[in-house]
């Protein structure tokens, strides 16, 4: 019998900050049957808006993402913004109740991540069952717990996503594909490294904040 099928909501601050994190994880929930939305706070300044929502749906199309949706946060100005995005962020938990959702590490030297990781740890503590951290570029003191191993078409269709936000110029995929591959193993043990399978290409980092767990059968 198939698992049933969640909903899987990630929060994030700016456009290919999901894809960047947990693209492999994105698609994985995707094949599962998992209904996966994306909710992103900015598109950046005005005159960008239209481009970056676009390279997001391009991108969602090839990780399977069916919802990607928009608040207009001016971008760097998410401090000045809390009381919005609090109130943003409550009406987009109430449209498809969350059965898991992902956000930006909270401590991070990036404001506008630090804002959305908090704002979405307030309501997520009251609307959802799961509540996990992904690890962001300028994430501090991030001890992930939780790790998502991928596998090749998984990282390629990763690149692929991310190679949709042309407007991003730093995005260097080469620089890209080695840290995915070599970043979690500071974190593992070597000789639970060698044991994961042969076709294991690289890894999403993850720190679960809280997962609530159900019985599976009565007595």
């Amino acid at each position: 019998m198939n698992p049933p099928s969640r909903s899987v909501l990630i929060v994030v601050a700016h456009p290919d900050d999901a894809e960047l994190a947990m693209g492999m994880q994105l698609l994985d929930h995707a094949r599962a049957g998992d209904r996966v939305r994306v909710h992103c706070l900015t598109t950046g300044h005005p005159r960008d808006g239209d481009t970056r929502r676009s390279e997001c749906l391009a991108a969602a199309k090839i990780l399977g993402v069916t919802g990607y949706t928009f608040s207009a946060i001016p971008d760097t100005r998410f401090v000045e913004h809390r009381g919005r995005i609090n109130a943003d962020l409550f009406a987009v938990f109430t449209q498809d109740r969350p059965d898991i959702v992902y956000t930006h590490f909270p401590d991070d030297q990036h404001l506008d991540h630090a804002v959305t990781g908090e704002e979405t740890t307030t309501v997520a503590l009251r609307e959802t069952n799961d509540l996990i951290y992904f690890r962001s570029p300028y994430s501090r003191n991030f001890e992930p717990n939780r790790f998502f191993t991928g596998t090749p078409d998984l990282l390629a269709a990763k690149e692929a996503a991310l190679r949709c936000f042309t407007s991003q110029q730093q995005l260097d995929m080469g620089l890209f594909r080695t840290l995915t591959a070599i970043a979690y193993r500071q974190h593992m043990h070597h000789r639970i490294v060698e044991r994961l399978p042969d076709n294991a290409h690289g890894a999403e980092m993850f720190r679960t904040a809280r997962q609530i767990i159900h019985a599976t059968a009565s007595p």
